[in-house]
């Protein structure tokens, strides 16, 4: 009987967790469809549920999921607070595979010299707890152009 009781009791915290994660996606999509609501934008929703519009494809290839890629970027919230960017003029480079998984899903959609923005829901960015001044369950935009990458 004991085993029932223990049996039920994680059935009952794996389905507490499932459910906030689910509801968490559903209320970054919310958020997502009214800001471009708001202000009367349309973009493309990848199947991970980031949303982009990319305004410069590139040329050639796109860079591999494991490359090293040169980019210059600007990541705010979803309020228009910049909290984080590269210098004008300047780049910084990255592996992809040390990058947030919306980085790392957004980047490959680019060709070198490509340029795009992207909507980054909180579980593909800094998740429920956030970083570095940026709070928890934060749905993020980021303009990134890359410049270069070596597979």
């Amino acid at each position: 009987m004991k085993q029932v009781g223990f049996l039920f009791l994680l059935t009952f915290l794996f389905s507490s967790c499932t459910k906030e994660v689910v509801d968490q996606d559903m209320v970054d999509q919310e958020v997502i469809v009214n800001y471009l609501t708001t202000n009367k934008l349309t973009m493309t929703k990848d199947p991970s549920g980031i949303h982009y519009n990319i305004i410069n494809t590139g040329v050639g290839n796109n860079p591999s999921p494991t490359a090293t890629v040169e980019v210059r970027y600007k990541g705010t919230l979803m309020d228009g607070t910049v909290f984080d960017q590269t210098g004008t003029g300047k780049s910084a480079t990255f592996q992809l595979t040390s990058l947030i998984p919306g980085w790392r899903i957004a980047i490959p959609l680019l060709k070198k010299g490509g340029k795009g923005t992207f909507i980054i829901p909180s579980n593909l960015g800094y998740g429920q707890f956030g970083s570095g001044g940026i709070p928890g369950r934060s749905v993020l935009i980021f303009e990134i152009e890359l410049l270069a990458f070596s597979n």
